[in-house]
């Protein structure tokens, strides 16, 4: 599994947007194929210009926290790259390491929002949306 440091300096190495984006679709065919029961119409979010699908589980870590894991999908191949760099983010962390991590703030760095179209940058934010309201019911079912 890649790690947010690579991709950043993966992204610091490419400087031309061609080359960047090759590599947002690169990763983007690294995801874990979702079964075809998971693109139901519960995982799909809402907001976003492209079919994008989000599935989570809710796991258990070793010392017995909540560990939240997704698959995601997209008939688009820039937002499954987009979906691949979020899910390293978040995917197997815990509410607290979701909710305290600001993906939006790590895609400007990388330049996204120069280079997003308006609804892309929306779907993004719909699918960060998503992933936190996910951790802030897992904190509140857990209290």
């Amino acid at each position: 599994m890649t790690t947010i440091d690579e991709i950043r300096e993966n992204f610091e190495l490419l400087e031309d947007w061609d080359d960047r984006y090759r590599y947002v679709i690169e990763l983007g065919r690294t995801l874990e194929p979702m079964p075809e029961a998971e693109h139901s119409a519960s995982n799909k979010v809402q907001g976003c210009a492209s079919q994008v699908w989000l599935s989570k589980s809710l796991e258990r870590s070793d010392t017995g926290g909540a560990l939240l894991k997704y698959l995601g999908d997209s008939d688009a191949h820039i937002v499954r790259g987009l979906i691949a760099i979020l899910l390293t983010l978040y995917s197997g962390h815990t509410p607290q390491q979701i909710l305290a991590t600001d993906a939006i703030s790590i895609f400007n760095e990388f330049g996204f929002r120069e280079h997003l179209t308006p609804q892309r940058s929306n779907g993004l934010r719909s699918m960060v949306e998503r992933i936190r309201t996910d951790a802030r019911e897992a904190l509140a079912a857990a209290s």
